[in-house]
């Protein structure tokens, strides 16, 4: 039986006149999201580990979050409609009171932030994965391989 869920990892941001894509990838296939430039600011800053002068949003939730006693368990992007995704941040608070498990709806963008910042899992559900497009091919044109140098002005040489 196939797993509901399927495990990815950010496997590159590419920018855009008018956003940034945010490649998603489990095995040979990738997913792109597109997210707003301060997003995906953000979510650089996250990937490499990156001091800010002054904390962001992300930040923020993040120190409410710790201020709570509350963790990122996973986040889910679970739902795509009219070429929008959508997920879910699992959010869990152990105490003396005992376990409570939070589902929380967000943007993915914000869920992939978060996931970043506190070292959770992101997962897409099996029926998401298998709809979405396979975009390897804009992440590979964006970045060239070994096998394709780089010419002297950055570009592969090919034709946009």
């Amino acid at each position: 039986m196939m797993p509901k869920e399927v495990l990815v990892e950010v496997k590159g941001l590419v920018p855009t006149q008018s956003g940034v894509g945010i490649f998603l990838g489990h095995g040979d296939k990738v997913i792109a999201i597109f997210v707003d430039h301060s997003v995906a600011a953000a979510i650089t800053m996250f990937m490499h580990h990156l001091k800010k002068p002054r904390p962001l949003t992300h930040d923020l939730i993040g120190s409410i979050l710790a201020g709570l006693g509350v963790k990122a368990q996973k986040i889910v992007v679970n739902d795509l409609k009219d070429d929008t995704f959508f997920a879910r941040l699992f959010l869990v608070q152990e105490n003396e009171m005992g376990r409570n498990l939070v589902e929380v709806d967000s943007r993915p963008s914000d869920a992939i932030a978060v996931a970043l910042q506190q070292g959770c899992p992101i997962y897409v559900t099996r029926a998401v994965w298998e709809r979405a497009e396979d975009m390897s091919w804009a992440l590979k044109q964006s970045h060239p391989g070994p096998h394709e140098p780089e010419n002297e002005d950055g570009g592969t040489g090919e034709e946009p």
